[in-house]
């Protein structure tokens, strides 16, 4: 986002505009203050998780809700963004494609070579349609040697690309990969094909739990979007037939998930369990009783 702001001020912008189920809106608001440019925010009334849509409201965006989903307010944003008033900063726009890439240099970076398998969410399909490409240059730039395997999950109820059909109302509480008519579809589909991969889908079920596993086991507390690789890889590594089209991740792989989301921007399915913590009487005799001692 700080290279699509960048390069829409190189242009003279001075506003711009996206549709967003959170994240976009998030990032988009901090850097056109930090730009001194104006900012409106298409969104889907009721859909937006509240850690993300008061960052918007706190960096002074013009927040419009619609009654529609996320698709409705890309198209509206596509329409807006014709009239040379705005510069649209969602993943349509190459600048965006071309920062997002810089994410596959840095794990080359690290890892001293490309992984084996990226197994990464799919919601508009901006990420793996971004990481393929940085994927690709570093090789060619023989930063690298060989290409990952692109794995790309998706929440059952907003799977459009595994079913390759338009899911008219998507619906899934991982509220960032609510999308049933991704920008970048296409882009993606070629990334899957060029790189050997797939997309799969996991059930909201499986997102919670591996939410909470990651959690638990490794103190790393996302978003339910960015928990759907790891519910992915694990069922991957839960299962005895294949997991995706084409096959099952040998032992041994190299793996790189992206799970970039903070679950403090998406908090409310927590809060709702929180909410059945129950007060006891201020005595050792009852905090023993209650932590089983």
């Amino acid at each position: 986002m700080t290279l699509a702001v960048s390069k829409a001020l190189e242009r003279g912008a001075k506003a711009i505009i996206c549709a967003s189920t959170g994240n976009t809106s998030a990032s988009a608001s901090a850097y056109a203050a930090r730009a001194g440019i104006s900012c409106i925010v298409i969104l889907p009334a009721g859909k937006i998780a509240t850690g993300k849509l008061l960052q918007a409201f706190v960096y002074g965006t013009k927040i419009v809700a619609i009654d529609g989903n996320f698709d409705h307010a890309l198209r509206i944003v596509r329409e807006l963004g014709e009239s040379g008033h705005f510069v649209i900063v969602n993943s349509i726009n190459p600048d965006r494609i071309a920062g997002q890439k810089t994410a596959a240099f840095e794990i080359i970076d690290e890892m001293g070579d490309a992984p084996d398998f990226h197994l990464l969410p799919v919601g508009n399909a901006g990420n793996i349609t971004a990481y393929w490409s940085g994927y690709r240059e570093y090789l060619a730039r023989e930063n690298s040697t060989k290409l990952p395997v692109m794995i790309g999950f998706q929440a059952a109820g907003a799977a459009p690309i595994f079913h390759n059909r338009i899911v008219e109302k998507p619906e899934t509480i991982a509220s960032a990969i609510r999308i049933g008519n991704p920008a970048s579809w296409k882009q993606a589909r070629a990334a899957i094909a060029e790189s050997k991969g797939a997309i799969d889908v996991v059930s909201d079920e499986e997102i919670v739990a591996a939410q909470s596993w990651l959690a638990r086991h490794e103190g790393i507390f996302v978003e339910p979007a960015s928990a759907a690789p790891i519910a992915g890889l694990l069922k991957s590594c839960n299962s005895s037939e294949k997991v995706y089209a084409l096959q099952k991740i040998p032992e041994a792989s190299r793996i790189v998930c992206t799970v970039t989301g903070h679950g403090l921007k998406d908090p409310d399915l927590i809060i709702q369990q929180m909410k059945k913590l129950k007060s006891i009487p201020a005595t050792t005799t009852d905090v023993r009783r209650a932590i089983g001692l």
